[in-house]
């Protein structure tokens, strides 16, 4: 348990880290770059907005799932991770995926449908698969965590 803790302050050093540049991009570096586009290649102009939406969205979606990192390790600081309180922040992690899973779906199936050369759909194909993956493994991971809480808090019962 030891190795945990002295891991907890770095991780969340990265964290804050994670957040701020994320916040950086949400507010600036995103919409910035969608205005360029609009303003290069007005024939595509009429996506700024929707990918700006979509892209911040997903920044969103990450900025959640630190959150949750944070309070999961708060609670593995305190040696709570066993509770039934990380498997809500495990629910907010996976909700946050599928949402993110959900939006990259359909950007995926309109960009495949409207594209003329098959890169940027192999691509969106690619982080789909990562993202599902992802998702998975985090079902898989809450699973995990519910058999480890039930079992302490039998153990806790037997002592």
């Amino acid at each position: 348990m030891i190795a945990e803790h002295r891991a907890v302050a770095p991780l969340r050093v990265f964290l804050v880290l994670l957040f701020g540049i994320l916040v950086l991009f949400q507010t600036m570096s995103l919409p910035g770059q969608f205005a360029h586009m609009a303003e290069e290649s007005p024939g595509f102009a009429y996506l700024r907005w929707p990918a700006t939406a979509v892209s911040v969205f997903w920044v969103l979606c990450v900025q959640v799932v630190i959150v949750c990192t944070w309070k999961l390790l708060t609670l593995v600081k305190n040696d709570r991770i066993f509770t039934e309180a990380s498997l809500r922040w495990v629910d907010a992690i996976v909700w946050a995926v599928a949402a993110a899973w959900v939006v990259l779906l359909g950007v995926f199936l309109y960009v495949g449908f409207n594209a003329n050369d098959p890169g940027l759909p192999l691509l969106l194909f690619l982080l789909l698969t990562g993202v599902t993956v992802l998702g998975l493994l985090m079902v898989v991971m809450r699973a995990l965590l519910r058999q480890a809480t039930t079992l302490r808090t039998d153990m806790e019962a037997v002592i």
